[in-house]
Protein backbone atom coordinates (compact mmCIF):
# COMPACT_ATOMS: atom_id res chain seq x y z
CA UNK A 1 0.00 0.00 0.00
CA UNK A 2 3.05 2.42 0.31
CA UNK A 3 3.43 2.68 -3.41
CA UNK A 4 -0.39 4.36 -3.50
CA UNK A 5 0.14 6.86 -0.29
CA UNK A 6 3.28 8.67 -2.47
CA UNK A 7 1.42 8.70 -5.21
CA UNK A 8 -1.68 10.29 -3.37
CA UNK A 9 0.82 12.34 -1.36
CA UNK A 10 2.25 13.63 -4.35
CA UNK A 11 -0.39 14.91 -6.19
CA UNK A 12 -2.20 15.71 -2.95
CA UNK A 13 1.17 18.24 -2.30
CA UNK A 14 1.22 19.07 -6.61
CA UNK A 15 -2.24 20.32 -6.44
CA UNK A 16 -2.02 21.82 -2.75
CA UNK A 17 1.30 23.92 -4.12
CA UNK A 18 -0.15 24.86 -7.71
CA UNK A 19 -4.15 25.43 -7.06
CA UNK A 20 -5.05 25.38 -3.66
CA UNK A 21 -2.93 28.15 -2.30
CA UNK A 22 -3.82 30.80 -5.37
CA UNK A 23 -7.70 29.83 -4.83
CA UNK A 24 -7.75 30.74 -1.02
CA UNK A 25 -5.63 33.67 -1.31
CA UNK A 26 -8.67 35.08 -3.36
CA UNK A 27 -10.82 33.83 -1.42
CA UNK A 28 -12.96 36.83 0.83
CA UNK A 29 -14.69 34.44 3.21
CA UNK A 30 -12.18 34.72 6.16
CA UNK A 31 -14.27 32.04 7.94
CA UNK A 32 -14.42 29.52 5.22
CA UNK A 33 -10.51 30.60 4.64
CA UNK A 34 -9.81 29.30 8.58
CA UNK A 35 -11.82 26.33 8.77
CA UNK A 36 -10.04 25.02 5.76
CA UNK A 37 -6.96 25.53 7.27
CA UNK A 38 -7.89 23.78 10.09
CA UNK A 39 -9.60 20.72 8.48
CA UNK A 40 -6.98 20.13 5.23
CA UNK A 41 -3.79 20.40 7.53
CA UNK A 42 -4.15 17.32 8.68
CA UNK A 43 -4.84 15.55 6.06
CA UNK A 44 -1.89 17.02 4.04
CA UNK A 45 0.59 17.13 6.76
CA UNK A 46 -0.32 12.96 7.34
CA UNK A 47 1.57 12.31 3.79
CA UNK A 48 4.33 13.64 4.68
CA UNK A 49 5.56 10.41 6.21
CA UNK A 50 5.87 9.02 2.68
CA UNK A 51 6.46 12.17 0.86
CA UNK A 52 8.10 15.45 1.55
CA UNK A 53 6.27 17.83 3.62
CA UNK A 54 4.30 20.17 1.74
CA UNK A 55 6.15 22.96 3.64
CA UNK A 56 5.22 26.04 1.42
CA UNK A 57 1.05 25.09 1.15
CA UNK A 58 1.36 24.32 4.81
CA UNK A 59 2.59 27.37 6.29
CA UNK A 60 -0.59 29.13 4.34
CA UNK A 61 -2.39 26.27 5.94
CA UNK A 62 -1.18 26.99 9.77
CA UNK A 63 -1.61 30.82 9.08
CA UNK A 64 -5.22 30.17 8.82
CA UNK A 65 -5.67 27.72 11.53
CA UNK A 66 -4.23 30.18 13.48
CA UNK A 67 -6.68 32.48 12.15
CA UNK A 68 -9.33 30.62 13.87
CA UNK A 69 -8.11 30.32 17.28
CA UNK A 70 -7.31 33.68 17.51
CA UNK A 71 -11.10 34.82 16.55
CA UNK A 72 -11.90 33.00 19.44
CA UNK A 73 -9.17 34.59 21.53
CA UNK A 74 -10.54 37.72 20.30
CA UNK A 75 -14.30 36.91 21.48
CA UNK A 76 -12.85 36.53 24.91
CA UNK A 77 -10.66 39.40 24.94
CA UNK A 78 -13.63 41.53 24.17
CA UNK A 79 -15.52 39.63 26.90
CA UNK A 80 -13.32 40.38 29.46
CA UNK A 81 -13.47 44.29 28.44
CA UNK A 82 -16.91 44.34 28.96
CA UNK A 83 -17.39 42.44 31.67
CA UNK A 84 -14.89 45.11 33.64
CA UNK A 85 -16.44 47.67 32.54
CA UNK A 86 -19.71 46.88 34.31
CA UNK A 87 -17.53 45.60 37.29
CA UNK A 88 -17.97 42.11 36.95
CA UNK A 89 -15.24 40.96 38.12
CA UNK A 90 -14.79 37.43 38.63
CA UNK A 91 -16.29 37.00 34.73
CA UNK A 92 -13.58 39.45 33.77
CA UNK A 93 -10.97 36.94 35.17
CA UNK A 94 -12.33 34.01 33.60
CA UNK A 95 -12.63 35.73 30.25
CA UNK A 96 -9.17 37.07 30.62
CA UNK A 97 -7.70 33.71 31.58
CA UNK A 98 -9.30 31.94 28.40
CA UNK A 99 -7.63 34.90 26.16
CA UNK A 100 -4.65 33.53 27.87
CA UNK A 101 -4.98 29.89 26.60
CA UNK A 102 -6.49 30.70 23.30
CA UNK A 103 -3.45 33.12 22.59
CA UNK A 104 -1.07 30.39 23.77
CA UNK A 105 -2.69 28.37 21.04
CA UNK A 106 -2.73 31.19 18.21
CA UNK A 107 0.97 31.49 19.08
CA UNK A 108 2.22 27.85 18.58
CA UNK A 109 0.45 27.80 15.93
CA UNK A 110 1.79 30.50 14.14
CA UNK A 111 4.91 29.66 15.45
CA UNK A 112 5.21 26.90 13.51
CA UNK A 113 3.72 28.86 9.96
CA UNK A 114 6.91 30.77 10.53
CA UNK A 115 9.14 27.46 10.98
CA UNK A 116 7.26 26.43 7.72
CA UNK A 117 8.22 29.20 5.25
CA UNK A 118 11.68 29.52 6.54
CA UNK A 119 11.96 25.37 5.54
CA UNK A 120 10.44 26.30 2.28
CA UNK A 121 13.03 27.79 0.92
CA UNK A 122 15.90 26.46 3.37
CA UNK A 123 16.66 29.74 4.93
CA UNK A 124 18.44 30.15 8.55
CA UNK A 125 17.21 33.60 9.79
CA UNK A 126 19.25 33.35 13.03
CA UNK A 127 22.10 32.28 10.63
CA UNK A 128 25.27 35.53 10.80
CA UNK A 129 24.80 37.10 7.34
CA UNK A 130 21.91 35.28 5.76
CA UNK A 131 21.86 35.40 2.39
CA UNK A 132 18.37 36.21 0.61
CA UNK A 133 16.87 32.80 -0.46
CA UNK A 134 15.66 32.66 -3.90
CA UNK A 135 11.80 33.29 -4.38
CA UNK A 136 11.01 32.07 -7.54
CA UNK A 137 8.08 33.21 -8.08
CA UNK A 138 5.66 35.89 -6.37
CA UNK A 139 3.74 33.40 -4.65
CA UNK A 140 6.87 32.64 -2.89
CA UNK A 141 7.59 35.47 -2.43
CA UNK A 142 4.33 36.21 -0.41
CA UNK A 143 4.77 32.83 1.06
CA UNK A 144 7.72 33.90 2.61
CA UNK A 145 6.94 37.70 3.63
CA UNK A 146 3.60 35.99 5.19
CA UNK A 147 5.69 33.66 7.27
CA UNK A 148 7.64 36.72 8.48
CA UNK A 149 4.54 38.71 9.56
CA UNK A 150 3.55 35.04 11.07
CA UNK A 151 6.79 34.75 13.41
CA UNK A 152 6.75 38.41 13.98
CA UNK A 153 2.36 37.89 15.30
CA UNK A 154 3.83 34.59 17.49
CA UNK A 155 5.90 36.87 19.73
CA UNK A 156 2.50 39.53 19.97
CA UNK A 157 0.11 35.96 21.05
CA UNK A 158 2.97 34.78 23.29
CA UNK A 159 3.34 38.18 25.29
CA UNK A 160 -0.44 38.54 25.46
CA UNK A 161 -0.74 34.61 26.61
CA UNK A 162 1.55 35.60 29.28
CA UNK A 163 4.56 33.51 27.58
CA UNK A 164 2.81 30.04 28.09
CA UNK A 165 3.98 29.39 24.44
CA UNK A 166 7.37 29.92 24.45
CA UNK A 167 8.23 31.59 21.37
CA UNK A 168 11.83 32.88 21.38
CA UNK A 169 11.63 36.42 21.09
CA UNK A 170 14.88 36.76 18.73
CA UNK A 171 12.58 35.81 15.42
CA UNK A 172 11.18 39.71 15.60
CA UNK A 173 15.13 40.68 15.18
CA UNK A 174 15.31 37.80 12.41
CA UNK A 175 11.94 39.14 10.22
CA UNK A 176 13.79 42.79 10.18
CA UNK A 177 16.73 41.68 8.19
CA UNK A 178 15.15 39.27 6.35
CA UNK A 179 12.25 41.48 5.40
CA UNK A 180 14.65 43.31 3.25
CA UNK A 181 14.67 40.39 0.67
CA UNK A 182 11.44 41.04 -0.26
CA UNK A 183 10.47 44.02 -2.66
CA UNK A 184 8.55 46.53 -0.81
CA UNK A 185 6.87 48.65 -3.48
CA UNK A 186 5.56 45.26 -5.11
CA UNK A 187 4.19 44.34 -1.41
CA UNK A 188 2.15 47.34 -0.53
CA UNK A 189 4.53 48.60 1.90
CA UNK A 190 4.55 45.14 4.15
CA UNK A 191 8.10 44.72 4.42
CA UNK A 192 8.71 48.34 5.67
CA UNK A 193 5.76 47.79 8.09
CA UNK A 194 7.79 44.97 9.43
CA UNK A 195 10.60 46.56 10.05
CA UNK A 196 8.94 49.54 11.54
CA UNK A 197 6.81 47.49 14.52
CA UNK A 198 10.38 45.71 15.01
CA UNK A 199 12.28 49.04 15.74
CA UNK A 200 9.35 50.28 18.25
CA UNK A 201 9.49 46.45 20.02
CA UNK A 202 13.12 46.24 19.35
CA UNK A 203 15.34 49.70 19.29
CA UNK A 204 18.35 48.50 19.07
CA UNK A 205 17.73 47.09 15.87
CA UNK A 206 16.77 50.63 14.10
CA UNK A 207 19.68 51.17 11.84
CA UNK A 208 21.22 54.87 11.94
CA UNK A 209 19.77 57.78 9.82
CA UNK A 210 16.57 55.20 9.48
CA UNK A 211 13.26 57.07 9.36
CA UNK A 212 11.12 57.37 12.95
CA UNK A 213 8.74 54.30 12.75
CA UNK A 214 5.69 56.02 13.34
CA UNK A 215 6.37 57.51 9.58
CA UNK A 216 7.62 54.10 8.24
CA UNK A 217 4.25 52.87 9.17
CA UNK A 218 2.24 55.77 8.31
CA UNK A 219 3.80 55.65 4.94
CA UNK A 220 3.56 51.76 4.54
CA UNK A 221 -0.03 52.21 5.22
CA UNK A 222 -1.03 54.62 2.49
CA UNK A 223 1.21 53.06 0.30
CA UNK A 224 -1.16 49.62 1.29
CA UNK A 225 -3.92 51.37 0.25
CA UNK A 226 -2.58 52.08 -3.24
CA UNK A 227 -1.66 49.01 -3.56
CA UNK A 228 -4.43 47.18 -3.06
CA UNK A 229 -3.58 45.27 0.20
CA UNK A 230 -3.91 47.16 3.40
CA UNK A 231 -1.55 44.57 5.87
CA UNK A 232 0.38 47.11 6.62
CA UNK A 233 -2.67 49.31 7.96
CA UNK A 234 -3.36 46.18 10.11
CA UNK A 235 0.16 46.44 11.61
CA UNK A 236 0.00 50.58 12.38
CA UNK A 237 -3.14 49.85 14.22
CA UNK A 238 -1.41 46.60 16.61
CA UNK A 239 1.70 49.22 16.74
CA UNK A 240 -1.28 51.87 18.04
CA UNK A 241 -2.62 49.98 20.52
CA UNK A 242 0.14 48.10 21.76
CA UNK A 243 1.93 51.34 22.61
CA UNK A 244 -1.09 53.21 24.29
CA UNK A 245 -0.96 55.54 20.76
CA UNK A 246 -4.80 56.61 20.90
CA UNK A 247 -4.14 59.49 18.66
CA UNK A 248 -2.64 57.14 16.03
CA UNK A 249 -5.00 54.36 16.82
CA UNK A 250 -7.62 57.16 15.61
CA UNK A 251 -5.60 58.39 12.48
CA UNK A 252 -5.42 54.60 10.88
CA UNK A 253 -9.36 53.62 11.71
CA UNK A 254 -10.19 56.96 9.91
CA UNK A 255 -7.92 56.69 7.36
CA UNK A 256 -9.14 52.76 6.73
CA UNK A 257 -12.87 54.12 6.74
CA UNK A 258 -11.91 56.78 3.81
CA UNK A 259 -10.05 54.47 1.64
CA UNK A 260 -12.99 52.37 1.77
CA UNK A 261 -14.47 55.10 -1.41
CA UNK A 262 -11.90 54.34 -3.36
CA UNK A 263 -10.44 51.08 -2.57
CA UNK A 264 -9.47 48.74 -5.28
CA UNK A 265 -8.34 45.53 -3.53
CA UNK A 266 -5.96 43.05 -5.60
CA UNK A 267 -7.66 40.17 -6.50
CA UNK A 268 -4.93 37.57 -6.13
CA UNK A 269 -4.70 38.84 -2.41
CA UNK A 270 -8.28 39.58 -1.37
CA UNK A 271 -8.26 37.48 1.79
CA UNK A 272 -5.09 38.79 3.25
CA UNK A 273 -6.83 42.73 2.77
CA UNK A 274 -9.53 40.84 4.90
CA UNK A 275 -8.02 39.78 7.73
CA UNK A 276 -6.78 43.07 7.95
CA UNK A 277 -9.82 44.52 7.82
CA UNK A 278 -10.62 41.91 10.67
CA UNK A 279 -7.66 43.15 12.60
CA UNK A 280 -8.30 46.82 12.12
CA UNK A 281 -11.88 46.53 13.17
CA UNK A 282 -11.27 44.28 16.12
CA UNK A 283 -8.23 47.41 17.31
CA UNK A 284 -11.47 49.28 17.17
CA UNK A 285 -13.77 46.75 19.34
CA UNK A 286 -11.54 46.64 22.40
CA UNK A 287 -11.01 50.29 22.61
CA UNK A 288 -14.67 51.03 22.29
CA UNK A 289 -15.19 47.35 25.17
CA UNK A 290 -12.65 48.92 27.53
CA UNK A 291 -14.35 52.62 27.45
CA UNK A 292 -18.03 52.22 26.58
CA UNK A 293 -18.62 48.63 27.51
CA UNK A 294 -19.73 47.30 23.94
CA UNK A 295 -17.85 47.03 20.63
CA UNK A 296 -17.66 49.53 18.06
CA UNK A 297 -21.49 50.60 16.59
CA UNK A 298 -21.16 50.24 12.83
CA UNK A 299 -21.85 53.73 12.18
CA UNK A 300 -19.07 54.70 14.24
CA UNK A 301 -16.37 52.48 12.80
CA UNK A 302 -13.32 54.99 12.21
CA UNK A 303 -14.14 57.08 15.35
CA UNK A 304 -12.48 57.10 18.99
CA UNK A 305 -14.11 59.69 20.98
CA UNK A 306 -15.33 60.42 24.73
CA UNK A 307 -17.94 62.80 23.56
CA UNK A 308 -19.93 60.67 21.48
CA UNK A 309 -23.15 61.73 19.54
CA UNK A 310 -25.36 58.81 20.30
CA UNK A 311 -27.97 60.46 17.76
CA UNK A 312 -27.53 57.67 14.72
CA UNK A 313 -26.07 55.14 16.19
CA UNK A 314 -28.37 52.06 15.36
CA UNK A 315 -30.49 50.54 18.52
CA UNK A 316 -32.76 47.46 18.03
CA UNK A 317 -35.81 47.36 19.76
CA UNK A 318 -35.61 44.12 22.12
CA UNK A 319 -39.76 44.57 23.16
CA UNK A 320 -40.41 43.37 19.35
CA UNK A 321 -38.06 40.70 19.86
CA UNK A 322 -40.34 39.05 22.88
Amino acid sequence: MTPVYKVTGGVLKGYAETEATPYVLEMSDTGMACALGESVDPLLYSFSRVVDAPNETGSLLMLLSANCAEQEAWEAELRYRTYEFAGAIDQAKDARERAKRLNALVAKRRYKAFQRAMATYEFDPAAENAECPFLFDEYDEITFLLGLLTGMQAIVNDANSGALAGVPRDIAAQAERAAKCVDNEKWAGLPNAIRGLVWLLLPDTRPDLSPDPWEVLENSSRLSVEKGMRASMALEAVAAETFGRDDVLEDVLARFVASEESFDVQEKYRLIDEIARLVVTFASDKYWASHYGYRTPSTYFGKLSDQRDMEGVETMDLDGLL
